[in-house]
């Protein structure tokens, strides 16, 4: 039995009339207007070229000349705030002071400072157990006297922390641990609060260590705690500064590459300040390096290369927080995810994680993405970047810029050519291209932004280890190496709890008496694997 046709509603059918002839006279008239267009040749500028130059160290101008102004900065519209004319003349070389007339700092463009304010009070908002903790103790002023050198990365989630520190009674100068991750904005905005800041966006090699040095050598001011990410302060301190290095109260060390150099100066017997591990504090390890990189290792590569994992073969070298990190998020969506490691324990993880474990050299030639996270030197050779397939993208998540073996593409017979902010095409004799992200170096503080909330935990460690050996009595901390004290781990994590709305059950005094434990802690032994 067939059905009737569909009878048009009254009126319907008039109104769809009239508007095909309004889509066809639309259509009519932009084609008419596109055949009578004159056509014109893009041209390219001829400054282009610059951008295809081989990279050098010399003189203070880095790679990277205009690069902070691209989209891949820490905020989208970079550009409307910075004067491009800034670009050709090296912060080093200006003349600049704050509203107060000071000109103790160096950045690339104080003007940004009110742009930054709104970068950090932005921050702010997701850090409420530090800006809890600096409410808390402000009055008690614990760090009063504390003289605090500082190499970190300079974002605003640091600005958080560095402003938490001086309003707990520290005088602080700061300088940026990576070339690269500096928020110009948020610089500006340090150095105008008074903050004595030397750093930049695009810092050449020779800029970072003046950077560093002019934090330590002041008239008149001399050190008494470092707050280090990756060692470099701490190293330039003890080689250049062997005095100003023995009158140290403490050092707080965040990265695997400044505590590994820690451990190697306590061997040694040349360790002659106690420090504090923060790198393998609970609260560092879980969050900042395994919840933090499972979020910002997708921002940084999609940023940098636009690239979809789903069905792309990667590499990642190490299984350790970072490396689980990374795989998690990777294989999340998609992706075909292989692990090299050293270490049995992690390697038998990432099995049982469904990780196929290999040597680097076995699949090098298949793989779409290689990504080292392990702390280490020479993860990546010039034979591995050898046989790398065409197009292949080369990234590191760990702190040092010492996992792939960037010195050895920096040859004649390779060219490198300047696709984007923080990406390079290094390009063999017979065509093949690598994609190379930051020149090695770390890749979500150089390429993207991290989490702030995470940031907030680490932050907060960071604070109370430095409260912690600014107010030992003598004696309780020897010339050593220590992790932070498990209370402490477990208040920074108390403290971040209301967040989520959590609600910690309470031991009973029978409960607690069972377990052998104190109703309020701490509630693991030390040797705990979370």
């Amino acid at each position: 039995m067939s059905m009737p046709d569909a009878m048009p509603l009254p009126g319907v059918g008039e109104e769809l009339k009239q508007a095909k002839e309004i889509e066809d006279a639309e259509k009519y008239s932009f084609m008419a207007t596109v055949t009578k267009a004159p056509k014109k040749q893009i041209q390219f500028a001829d400054d282009m070229q610059e951008f295809t130059k081989f990279p050098t160290k010399t003189g203070r101008r880095s790679l990277s000349r205009s690069i902070s102004q691209s989209s891949t900065d820490s905020y989208s519209s970079a550009a409307s705030y910075t004067d491009s004319s800034d670009d050709e003349v090296s912060p080093r070389e200006k003349q600049q002071t704050n509203s107060k007339g000071s000109s103790n700092f160096c950045v690339k463009n104080i003007k940004q400072a009110e742009f930054g304010r709104r970068e950090i009070e932005i921050a702010e908002q997701d850090m409420s157990a530090l800006i809890s903790l600096r409410k808390r103790a402000q009055g008690e002023k614990p760090l009063a006297g504390a003289k605090i050198v500082g190499c970190t990365h300079i974002t605003a989630q640091t600005a958080v922390l560095i402003e938490t520190l001086c309003a707990l009674g520290a005088q602080c100068r700061w300088s940026a641990c990576n070339i690269y991750s500096t928020q110009n904005e948020v610089a500006a905005a340090l150095a105008e609060a008074g903050v004595a800041v030397f750093a930049w966006k695009g810092e050449s090699e020779d800029d970072f260590w003046w950077c560093i040095d002019r934090c330590v050598n002041m008239d008149g001011w001399q050190a008494n705690m470092i707050l280090d990410d990756g060692g470099d302060l701490t190293h330039w301190v003890y080689k250049k500064y062997p005095n100003v290095f023995k009158k140290i109260r403490g050092i707080v060390e965040e990265s695997v590459t400044g505590v590994h150099r820690l451990y190697q100066l306590s061997k040694a017997g040349k360790l002659c300040v106690p420090a504090m591990n923060v790198n393998d504090s609970v609260t560092k390890q879980k969050f900042d390096n395994l919840y933090c990189c499972r979020e910002s290792i997708l921002d940084g590569l999609k940023r940098t290369t636009d690239v979809m994992f789903g069905g792309k073969q990667v590499v990642v070298c190490g299984y350790g927080e970072v490396g689980k990190g990374c795989c998690a998020a990777l294989k999340a969506l998609g992706a075909i995810v292989y692990i090299t490691e050293i270490d049995p324990i992690c390697a038998l993880q990432a099995c049982m994680d469904g990780f196929r474990v290999v040597k680097l050299n076995e699949v090098i030639r298949q793989v779409d993405v290689v990504i080292t996270c392990t702390g280490n030197k020479n993860v990546v050779t010039r034979e591995h970047l050898d046989r790398m397939k065409n197009s292949c993208i080369v990234c590191n998540m760990g702190h040092s810029n010492t996992e792939i073996d960037v010195t050895s593409l920096r040859t004649p017979e390779l060219t490198w050519e300047r696709v984007r902010s923080q990406v390079d095409h290094v390009i063999w004799p017979d065509g093949k291209r690598v994609v190379l992200l930051a020149e090695g170096r770390l890749l979500n503080l150089s390429c993207s932004t991290v989490p702030t909330f995470v940031l907030s935990i680490t932050a907060t460690t960071q604070a109370l280890a430095l409260i912690e050996l600014y107010n030992a009595p003598e004696g309780r901390y020897k010339q050593d190496v220590y992790l932070l004290p498990k209370k402490m781990d477990e208040y920074v994590a108390s403290l971040h709890l209301p967040s989520f709305d959590a609600h910690l059950t309470e031991l009973s005094d029978d409960q607690a008496k069972y377990l052998g434990l104190n109703k309020n802690g701490p509630f693991k032994p030390n040797y705990y694997r979370y």
